[in-house]
């Protein structure tokens, strides 16, 4: 078998050195592979996506044991701009956009790293906007004047001009309406399927993941409860109670 991308061992992790996190969070994402780390609120998904981009310490966080392999190699003494440049990039919890910057100047942002030149980040953008036509529109607008929808495609289009190889994305549906999340999401399938960008999307949104993702893993309480491919975890009458916090009955049949 080929070697994971993002290998996840025995993961655990705290913040201000008293509150537990995380307890032995195991999971692995392929190359080429869209995996969906789910679970209602507090179970440990934000947590583990800083975690794997080395942004804990930015929340009083800091990982406590395990192991992370990025690329076949530990990550635990790399700074988060570096896991960047080395392809791991994180698409952050609520957008993060630079409100009085335009949509473009937003995204340039993300290549700033690279230094490109002219003539290819003209090429990268028009492949962004491609991706995500509705921002072609609002290219010169305020980035603080656009949609929700439309600031976590600015958020996702800044990423991807960084060049990840594998994109970490937090709550990407957060407040969205379903045409809007479902756009985003067939656009995610595009780069996956276009560009073989491998993907961990955490998510509390189980039927929009399910239905797009490869593989899943569901968290409740910074445990692993269930893994498995998304078709079968789809079939499984018991996974709603996850997301409602209502899980601990689940373990005994999983």
């Amino acid at each position: 078998m080929s070697t994971p991308l993002l290998d996840v061992k025995g993961l655990h992790a705290a913040y201000n050195n008293a509150v537990s996190a995380l307890h032995g969070v195991d999971f692995e994402v392929m190359r080429g592979e869209i995996v969906a780390l789910l679970g209602a609120n507090g179970a440990g998904k934000t947590t583990t996506l800083r975690a794997l981009s080395n942004l804990l310490s930015a929340q009083r966080g800091r990982v406590t044991a395990g192991k992370i392999l990025y690329d076949g190699k530990p990550t635990e003494d790399l700074p988060a701009g570096t896991l960047v440049e080395r392809g791991l990039v994180p698409v952050l919890e609520g957008r993060h956009v630079f409100p009085s910057l335009t949509v473009e100047e937003n995204l340039v942002t993300g290549a700033l790293w690279r230094r490109p030149s002219r003539h290819a980040l003209k090429r990268d953008l028009e492949r962004i906007y491609d991706w995500f036509p509705r921002l072609r529109d609002r290219r010169t607008r305020a980035a603080g004047l656009t949609s929700g929808g439309e600031q976590q495609m600015i958020a996702i289009g800044r990423a991807l001009l960084a060049e990840p190889k594998l994109l970490l994305l937090d709550e990407p549906s957060m407040g969205l309406a379903p045409l809007l999340v479902e756009e985003i999401f067939q656009s995610l399938v595009r780069l996956n399927g276009e560009l073989g960008l491998s993907l961990l999307v955490a998510e509390q949104n189980s039927a929009v993941a399910l239905r797009h993702a490869h593989r899943a893993s569901v968290l409740e309480n910074g445990r692993v409860e269930l893994s498995g491919t998304a078709a079968d975890l789809r079939r499984r009458d018991d996974i709603k109670a996850f997301y409602l916090g209502q899980g601990s009955h689940v373990g005994a049949r999983a």
